[in-house]
């Protein structure tokens, strides 16, 4: 019931550095540059107060990914730091493209001082997995504009596609050279509440943090110790995580079936998922290669923009709310993440088991075309 160190339980944050070197084929990982969290989220939080300063059009700007995880703009807004908005381009399966990362940069730097780069990957909501060609053209971008990377990497283990793979910002960061590795300013994150453990409760997270300066490091560490310390639980359920069974201990066998069979039902989950919305008039779903998320485009007919407005609502929460009432499923709507001028979404998760997954979609189907009947 005591309290630990403020940055975490020292064996802990070791065992979270053997973890990486063993996740990045045995690029090296210090203890000391390794914080263990209350989740990612209290990482990302921390770290963007220490680099948010500055007033006018020296404010702090940070990009971040459009559609987002809702959590950069609440933390951007609660700093009064600057968002600074890049688009996925969703018509190549919601990839990242550097000259967009380069228009967004170039705008921004006429209203904020554009500081940090935010990249989540795999993505939330979109599901996309980024290429390793493109971690590095991001690095070489950030690494050229002085820029500090945030690499949001809770999903790392839900990758599902054939021909896509997990590549960490830190592996390619040291793979680029000595150039890179000592100079691009670096925090990557990661959690007990994704991948095949779900243990979201618990909120046991880490941060891994390269180049910061000493006196930045201190400062952070000051931050840090003002919240304490991370729950002890979630330190604990941290450790249990980068420690798996190893082969020839007597519960291995098991953890890999129970592992295994998590991440294969949920890569099933994904193809059905992206498959039935595909099949569905007025629905377009990219490729779930990674994640726990379904983000279909969903045409809405003109007649019910309309109404939407005389409800004082976005469309696409018009439409989630009729689906609400009418199936009572509940999706979120793509405005909530943020979304290109004239498209619409939902998010929607793919953790239900696979025979009520089938079901809810037939329901989504019946509802979808039964909305475009009634408002075409």
């Amino acid at each position: 019931g005591s309290y630990t160190a403020s940055p975490g339980i020292n064996c802990i944050r070791e065992d979270v550095a053997s973890y990486i070197e063993r996740r990045d084929g045995g690029v090296p990982a210090d203890p000391d540059n390794i914080y263990l969290t209350t989740g990612a989220s209290d990482g990302i939080t921390t770290i963007l107060k220490i680099l948010v300063s500055g007033g006018g059009k020296s404010r702090t700007g940070v990009m971040i990914p459009i559609p987002q995880y809702p959590l950069y703009s609440a933390a951007i807004s609660d700093l009064d730091a600057i968002q600074v908005n890049y688009y996925l381009d969703e018509e190549n399966c919601w990839a990242l493209d550097v000259n967009e990362l380069r228009r967004s940069l170039k705008e921004a730097k006429a209203y904020c001082n554009p500081k940090v780069l935010c990249i989540i990957n795999p993505g939330n909501p979109t599901g996309q997995v980024q290429s390793r060609k493109c971690t590095e053209d991001v690095i070489h971008f950030a690494w050229e504009e002085k820029l500090f990377l945030l690499a949001d990497e809770v999903y790392q283990d839900n990758v599902y596609s054939e021909g896509c793979q997990f590549h960490s910002f830190k592996k390619i960061l040291y793979e680029m050279g000595p150039e890179y590795y000592n100079n691009v300013e670096l925090a990557s994150f990661h959690s007990t509440s994704k991948g095949y453990m779900g243990e979201c409760g618990y909120r046991g997270g880490y941060m891994e943090v390269l180049n910061l300066h000493p006196e930045i490091k201190g400062q952070l560490v000051k931050l840090l110790s003002v919240r304490l310390c991370p729950p002890v639980s979630g330190q604990a359920a941290m450790d249990v995580v980068v420690n798996p069974p190893i082969p020839g201990e007597e519960s291995y066998s098991q953890f890999i079936k129970e592992k295994e069979s998590v991440l294969n039902n949920l890569a099933k989950k994904a193809k059905l998922t992206e498959d039935m919305f595909n099949k569905i008039p007025g629905m377009h779903c990219n490729s779930l290669q990674g994640a726990m998320y379904a983000f279909p485009q969903i045409f809405i007919p003109s007649k019910a923009i309309e109404e939407a407005k005389v409800h004082k609502m976005a469309p696409d929460m018009f439409y989630c709310m009729k689906l609400l009432e009418e199936t009572g499923i509940c999706v979120v709507p793509g405005s909530g993440f943020g979304q290109r001028e004239g498209t619409y979404h939902l998010r929607m998760t793919i953790l239900p088991p696979a025979e009520k997954l089938k079901v809810l979609l037939e329901k989504m189907k019946d509802f979808h075309i039964k909305f475009l009947e009634k408002y075409a």
